[in-house]
């Protein structure tokens, strides 16, 4: 018998874990951050980046980056990063790494983007071993 697959409530856990081991300085800003965990990314938010497949989004951040905000802004919705549970559990079925670390992985990087950090920013230092 097959065990269960991770529910949502299992994958923000994990998320919760690897956002309490970051630094001070990254981890308390991102109290202010709601972290959601659905299903698959809307069809309108694939469509926008240009991704065919429901499944080719492991996670998103959604708001206006730190470098960005401004006190005379008024927000329209709250910061959030998503997670996206079955393309989350597609790529861990495909891979050899552990279920904890690609969702690592996914928080630090929608995280960056909170903190301004571009795609090319993080590649770099990814590469760099940052």
């Amino acid at each position: 018998m097959t065990p269960p697959l991770p529910t949502a409530d299992n994958i923000e856990a994990l998320a919760r874990t690897a956002i309490a081991g970051l630094p001070p300085a990254f981890r308390d800003p991102l109290r202010e951050v709601v972290l959601k965990v659905e299903e698959f990314a809307a069809p309108e938010v694939l469509d926008g980046l240009g991704i065919a497949s429901p499944y080719g989004l492991l996670g998103l951040y959604s708001g206006i980056s730190i470098n960005h905000k401004s006190v005379w802004q008024t927000p329209r919705s709250p910061d959030m990063i998503l997670l996206y549970r079955r393309p989350i559990l597609d790529f861990w079925a495909r891979g050899s790494e552990s279920l904890a670390r690609i969702i690592r992985h996914v928080v630090i990087h929608e995280a960056g983007h909170h903190f301004g950090f571009s795609d090319a920013d993080m590649a770099a230092i990814e590469r760099d071993g940052g």
